[in-house]
């Protein structure tokens, strides 16, 4: 028996590679781009380590080039869901006693062998289903990802190290059991990286889960099922089943062993599964644990003092860098009246500059959005706003989706800072400007924290270190992820742990032990060492003569 006790040492962020033009790492992905845009990958369900083929199937295409297919998957049915569950739970007593050195070696080797071996293969994956550029995919489905696995290795090792007192007569420890029954992971399409976090965080802490992917995504999703299974991830720990959410959801819910759920995707979605949970709440063995990082309408707050240059190019990366379809992206602005010709022109010269097109031309820094659906909602906002006398278009406000879902940079400007754009959740390159009197700073504050239901990621933009303070105050509540002179996105795992409220989450902080935690039931034990053999205590005894 190994009883050495393990102490991990804090790891460092994976580093981000460059992507020169000739540089090794850029023909390695050239190569992989070219091979995956030759092939039609079958994607199968994976239910128990094995493939099933349901014969319901659909297509992946690139949103790019939606006439290329790039993979046909399975959809899983009743009965495949069911499958699913009932493997989720005949693995789940082996996992739970396996070692966590052992889960976490398997979470190690994963983020290795995408480091190295795979690193090519599932960023081109990322960059052609999810239409990610070069560098979007290498922040994500590599660095981010391998940092997910790394870092919770690391915060794991501290939680199972945290235990109570103990005083001579007594020994008590605390045990960190998995929770009792499955865990169903609901994956989004912007990220490859919380496709993996989702399954392999409860994964990690001794659970089993079933894991629905975003059908947007199969393609990298489905590469790396392939991995966790190469890394050693035991059959029935994860059970892969894309499929349609209302099929798969309706068998999900009813089952009384649902134990949680880890979800990233639309707050529609999830207050749905709140109330499905408290509809069949006295059936389940145990209160589901619900954890889920869901919409934003994330802002950035300029003061008079900001610097311009600063300024301008927080608001094209942050409204612009992957379609703005990042849950963080800058989808409001509030800026000083005074600053806003200069800012305008900055603006403008950045975005004429910035070309949009196929990702496998490196040129890009915009690329499609992800399929015909989320292009139709982004284009009717920007109708409604060619069509108000309360908004312009200062730039862009073209959509075209003739071969892929292209849609322009688009910047609107307002009088009404509660005009639609400024509230609602495009998840678009849409980036709404309300300008302000510069002597109203302090009630735009109020304004910005009042106007949105949201609360993910918001920045501040000063020079002065009163605004900032004041900004602070006044926006507490409504950022879960509050930048200063940057833009709100970019969170990086270890470092910026990632999650809002209000109508953004749980706020139960991905790239953070808060995350782990929450994927464990704690049982404390207490053995006494030499028990008691007479009922009275010594405050009964007669008194003293």
């Amino acid at each position: 028996m190994n009883n050495a006790i393990f102490n991990f040492d804090c790891p460092k962020n994976e580093p981000i590679l460059d992507y020169k033009p000739c540089s090794t790492e850029r023909i390695k992905l050239q190569k992989e781009l070219e091979n995956l845009s030759k092939t039609v990958t079958e994607i199968p369900l994976i239910i128990g380590g094995k493939e099933v083929k349901t014969g319901v199937t659909g297509n992946v295409v690139m949103p790019h080039n939606h006439s290329k297919v790039l993979a046909k998957y399975h959809m899983a049915g009743e009965k495949e869901v069911n499958m699913a569950i009932d493997a989720a739970l005949a693995a789940h007593h082996q996992w739970e006693q396996t070692s966590w050195i052992d889960r976490v070696s398997i979470a190690l080797k994963i983020a290795e062998l995408i480091s190295t071996k795979y690193r090519a293969l599932i960023n081109a994956a990322t960059m052609l289903g999810q239409s990610k550029n070069a560098y979007q995919a290498e922040i994500d489905s590599a660095c981010e990802l391998i940092d997910f696995l790394r870092f919770n290795s690391y915060f794991a090792s501290q939680i199972y190290n945290e235990q109570p007192l103990s005083e001579n007569s007594h020994l008590d420890r605390t045990e960190y059991r998995p929770l009792e029954g499955f865990i169903f992971t609901v994956s989004p399409f912007n990220f490859t990286s919380i496709a993996s976090n989702l399954s392999m965080s409860p994964v990690l802490m001794g659970n089993t889960v079933v894991w629905k992917p975003a059908t947007t995504a199969l393609l990298s999703n489905y590469i790396l099922m392939k991995i966790f299974k190469e890394a050693g991830v035991p059959d029935g720990v994860i059970n892969f089943i894309p499929g349609k959410g209302s099929v798969i959801g309706k068998e999900i819910f009813k089952n009384p062993m649902l134990a949680g759920i880890h979800f990233t995707g639309s707050t529609g979605t999830f207050s749905h599964f709140w109330k499905q949970i408290s509809e069949n709440l006295g059936s389940y063995r145990s209160y589901p644990k619900l954890v889920g990082e869901t919409g934003g309408k994330d802002f950035i707050v300029v003061h008079p003092s900001a610097n311009l240059d600063e300024v301008a190019v927080a608001m094209v990366r942050g409204a612009f860098e992957f379609q703005g379809q990042k849950c963080s992206a800058a989808s409001r602005a509030y800026v000083p009246k005074s600053m806003w010709p200069a800012l305008k022109e900055e603006m403008g010269k950045m975005l004429a500059e910035i070309k949009m097109g196929d990702p496998i031309d490196f040129t890009n820094f915009v690329n499609a959005v992800i399929d015909e659906a989320s292009f139709d909602n982004i284009m009717s906002y920007i109708q409604k706003a060619k069509k108000s006398d309360e908004a312009e278009i200062v730039f862009g406000g073209n959509g075209d989706k003739s071969v892929g879902y292209f849609v322009e940079p688009t910047v609107i400007l307002t009088t009404n800072p509660h005009f639609v754009t400024m509230e609602e959740e495009i998840f678009g390159p849409v980036l709404s400007i309300y300008v302000y009197d510069d002597n109203d700073y302090e009630k735009t504050l109020d304004l910005c924290d009042q106007t949105s239901p949201y609360a993910l990621t918001g920045a501040i933009f000063s020079t002065n270190r009163k605004a900032i303070e004041l900004a602070m105050e006044k926006l507490r509540y409504a950022a879960g992820n509050f930048y200063i002179n940057d833009k709100p996105t970019g969170a990086v795992v270890g470092q910026q742990p990632f999650g809002g409220a209000r109508a953004s989450g749980t706020n139960d902080k991905a790239g953070s032990h808060l995350n782990l935690i929450r994927w464990t039931s704690a049982r404390v034990i207490k053995e006494t060492l030499v028990p008691a053999t007479n009922y009275k205590y010594p405050f009964m005894e007669n008194d003293c003569k």
